[in-house]
């Protein structure tokens, strides 16, 4: 017994101790509570201290953990919340804390490969992701002090787009078009082509079903490069809440890398369904409504999201982001309220057309009305001097081809540039998930240049394109290698490029006049 009582007398000596040594300090807890709640929103009262983008914490009526939810609104006397949670479990009357900090995501090399939403939460099954840092999802964009011109390209692998709409790092390029055109086909062949650049790629997909996420994360993962990429997933049965966060989540983790020096990419898919959800946000928590129901500030939250994408200067670490942000129009409307917003926001337009889609030119590139702010400032020389006159070739091709419709007689100069034309839009053409190195590329414009491919039959040009890269890694690897890393097109390479596309074209016709073996 004395043993017994001797060991409790120690352990209350001990406690003593410690209660000496706690200091009383005072703590100040907000706290207020729910006004109304309903359809995931809620309006909060007794938090005056609040402000936009702060994460609340309301309590539940089981007694569990904690539901957040982040401010969106503020009035004198009511906080308007976007909940980031289930909200059946919450009611009128239940306490809500204010934290002080607002909404952060992980960042960091942890999250590369990963699937995870816009808190930064992994959602693909794997290990929980432990990142060191941690940042807000609101940033003020990096002011013109900071920002250094747009002077390297940003390659998709396309023709179509590298040739004539040319994007740099550090660019706001705007994917636009109807359903069902090909939009996020283009954003996964970009994706897919910087495998072996070094750029990280963040794609962000708002409100889209489970089933096209998953095709899009398959593709980058049999094609290019998922170690260095990051996917956010916001689909369309999570909270609105979540949901119209998750643009600036995945901003927020590609800056990441930008800040630090490095070249980042991030594609959002798509704005026009944040912008829906922003405006049934809006709605719920009964902001005045604008033109076409939208709240007035729909402009500012996009524009405040894409300036973000910069090229930095060196004393900032000289990293780029570059923002892909795709937008759906409808009946191929670009006048409509949020198309015209974002086309005013980004630096040019990637414009799609229904019509080119059926016809099977895939990308279905509208290159009348798409255009690049940055213009060829941004291709490597070889790229630039051998697409001067190209667009414009196209341009004039597309003019007489609708004239000729009408069944005319023509002559035989008009005759050759609608047979150029021709072969310029068959190679213009594209497959899927195979997006073209820089040389390859040069090398299909040197065959539109020569105007080498007059000597194929129209048909022979698709056959011609999908053999052109082995055959050129075959003949003449050299020069395709110093394409690739310097971009310059040298007297000496040039004659090695044109004499293996023109013996590419020789081999084509012999096969094809050749006699059928009995």
């Amino acid at each position: 017994m004395s043993t017994l009582a001797e060991s409790v007398k120690d352990r209350l000596s001990k406690a003593g101790r410690l209660l000496s040594q706690l200091k009383a300090e005072p703590r100040l807890d907000l706290i207020g509570r729910v006004e109304r709640v309903g359809d995931n929103v809620a309006s909060v009262g007794g938090l005056p201290e609040a402000r936009l983008g702060e994460l609340l914490l309301f309590d539940r009526l089981d007694g569990g953990e904690p539901v957040a939810g982040i401010v969106l609104s503020l009035d004198p006397d009511l906080i308007g919340c976007a909940m980031l949670d289930d909200a059946s479990c919450i009611e009128a009357g239940n306490l809500v804390r204010g934290t002080g900090s607002v909404a952060s995501v992980p960042v960091g090399d942890k999250l590369l490969g990963r699937i995870v939403n816009a808190l930064g939460v992994a959602v693909d099954g794997g290990p929980e992701i432990e990142a060191t840092e941690v940042e807000p999802v609101e940033r003020p964009a990096p002011a013109i002090v900071d920002r250094d011109f747009v002077d390297t390209a940003l390659n998709t692998g396309l023709l179509v787009i590298d040739a004539m709409l040319p994007i740099g790092r550090g660019q706001r390029e705007l994917i636009i078009g109807d359903r069902e055109t090909g939009k996020t086909a283009i954003a996964i062949d970009t994706i897919i082509n910087q495998r072996d650049t070094g750029v990280v790629c963040v794609y962000c997909a708002v409100g889209q079903k489970t089933s096209s996420v998953s095709q899009v994360i398959d593709a980058v993962e049999r094609y290019g490069a998922p170690e260095r990429c990051i996917f956010v997933f916001a689909p369309a049965d999570d909270p609105p809440g979540i949901q119209w966060l998750a643009p600036y989540a995945a901003c927020t983790m590609a800056e990441y890398f930008s800040q630090r020096g490095g070249d980042a990419l991030l594609i959002i898919d798509d704005l026009s369904k944040h912008a829906v959800i922003y405006r049934q946000l809006s709605l719920l928590l009964r902001n005045p409504p604008g033109r076409e129901a939208y709240p007035g500030d729909i402009f500012y939250i996009h524009s405040r999201l894409l300036e973000r994408a910069a090229k930095l200067n060196r004393e900032r670490g000289g990293g780029s982001l570059t923002a892909l942000p795709i937008a759906a129009t409808e009946e191929g409307n670009l006048s409509g309220y949020i198309p015209t917003n974002l086309i005013s926001i980004s630096d040019g337009q990637v414009v799609l057309e229904p019509r080119l889609f059926h016809e099977g030119q895939k990308p279905a590139v509208n290159v009348g009305k798409s255009v690049s702010r940055v213009g060829g400032k941004t291709q490597s020389h070889a790229m630039r001097k051998l697409a001067e006159t190209l667009r414009l070739e196209y341009a004039q091709f597309l003019e007489l081809e609708i004239f000729t419709r009408f069944g005319g007689m023509v002559d035989q100069r008009t005759r050759e540039i609608i047979e150029h034309g021709r072969r310029i839009r068959a190679v213009l053409t594209q497959p899927q998930f195979a997006p073209l190195s820089v040389a390859h590329q040069v090398a299909l414009l040197l065959a539109i240049d020569q105007r080498l491919l007059e000597r194929l039959s129209l048909d022979k040009v698709s056959e011609f394109r999908l053999r052109l890269g082995p055959w050129l890694n075959e003949h003449v690897a050299e020069p395709i290698g110093r394409i690739n890393t310097a971009g310059e097109l040298e007297p000496r390479t040039r004659l090695a490029l044109v004499t293996a596309v023109g013996e590419l074209v020789e081999s084509l016709n012999h096969a094809a006049t050749a006699p059928a073996k009995r």
